[in-house]
């Protein structure tokens, strides 16, 4: 198995609105959890107890800078295989070796051949999907997943077309779709037609929308294949974010998390939902002295071209915490601390701080963080 990890939310920052939303979900799961109802919210450090668990079993995996969809459906065609995962747009992508859901596992049926041991699955193929609604193509599924609704598009957008090509009875909206898209030989074909049912002064946005859209099921120019035979990560879009080549290495290799690359690129961060007393602060406000000197770190030194760390002030730029207000989820500014010697102006860039060795300069940088942190 190869892994391939969810990074940052990327510079464009689409899925704002969705995650927003996953935010407040997660957090009416967790109230209910610390009222002793059912459900369930991963821990804090779910994601990092698992990267540490691929590492102890060996098994080689990536960190990807945003998204990781398009980059994990450009490396499962480049080697053959089929995708294992949990995210239904991997049922658009064109995969030639297949989509196998996690939930399609049968884990505890695990059986022997000659040839070894294996646990039965399903695997999806899109052909076969396809030739249940005759004429069908491969591609026009990405038209079909945005005009159903994912995580860019808000479905509203096509109600009113939708309900015209709805079918009676169970999924009718989505079989009347399918059907409906079938009697097109491609994506642009199908999308003009859609524009014309449109009325003309939403039809400017809906282009842009389902242009940008389609673009999400395309796969990555990133090669993957690259990091895990030579260890290198290639990314146009991390390469632009300013940051130094051993934080970006870094990153890709799972060692820092993607708060990092959402800070850097969108001075903006989500704190993750726990369960605790609904009723008192944040448990997250325990440690924003020292996020404060982590935000002073990477945006004391951001080198991006259009990025502007500091004010005329002097002042460094807040970052927007999106965290946890009793019941509901809220976004505070928070200014990022001013950072003593040796990380004050005088003192190490970013770029530069691998590189402080030695006994005096780690009990000075540590002295430092402490009194600035206490």
């Amino acid at each position: 198995a190869f892994v391939v990890l969810d990074g940052g939310r990327g510079a464009a920052d689409r899925k704002l609105g969705t995650l927003r939303e996953r935010a407040a979900e997660r957090l009416c799961r967790a109230h209910g959890l610390s009222r002793g109802e059912g459900g369930r919210v991963l821990p804090l450090l779910a994601r990092h107890a698992f990267v540490q668990a691929l590492r102890r079993a060996a098994v080689p995996f990536v960190q990807c800078w945003a998204e990781a969809d398009r980059e994990v459906a450009a490396l499962a065609n480049r080697w053959g295989c089929p995708v294992l995962s949990l995210d239904s747009d991997f049922f658009i992508f064109e995969l030639a070796g297949g989509y196998c859901p996690l939930s399609a596992f049968r884990w505890r049926d695990v059986r022997a051949e000659r040839s070894g041991r294996y646990i039965p699955a399903r695997r999806f193929q899109a052909e076969s999907f396809c030739g249940r609604f005759g004429q069908l193509r491969r591609s026009v599924l990405p038209l079909f997943a945005v005009m159903s609704g994912n995580d860019y598009v808000d479905v509203t957008e096509f109600e009113g077309f939708l309900g015209k090509v709805r079918l009676p009875g169970r999924h009718g909206r989505a079989r009347g779709l399918l059907g409906w898209l079938a009697g097109f030989a491609g994506p642009e074909e199908a999308a003009d037609a859609v524009l014309k049912r449109l009325g003309g002064r939403r039809r400017d946005a809906v282009r842009e929308l389902l242009r940008a859209a389609l673009e999400d099921y395309a796969p990555s120019h990133v090669n993957l294949e690259e990091f895990f035979l030579e260890g290198r990560y290639r990314c146009e879009e991390a390469e632009a974010s300013g940051l130094p080549s051993w934080l970006l290495g870094a990153l890709a290799r799972g060692e820092l998390a993607p708060l990092v690359a959402n800070v850097v690129t969108l001075r903006s961060t989500f704190l993750h939902v726990q369960v605790e007393d609904m009723r008192r602060p944040s448990a997250h406000c325990a440690a924003l002295p020292i996020r404060r000197v982590l935000y002073g770190l990477l945006l004391r030194t951001a080198t991006r071209a259009d990025a502007q760390p500091q004010s005329q002030s002097g002042a460094l730029p807040a970052v927007c915490e999106f965290d946890r207000v009793q019941k509901s989820v809220k976004k505070t500014f928070v200014q990022a601390a001013s950072l003593p010697a040796p990380f004050g102006e005088d003192g190490f860039s970013l770029a530069k701080l691998v590189e402080v060795s030695g006994c005096r300069g780690r009990l000075t940088a540590w002295h430092a963080l402490k009194r600035r942190c206490v």
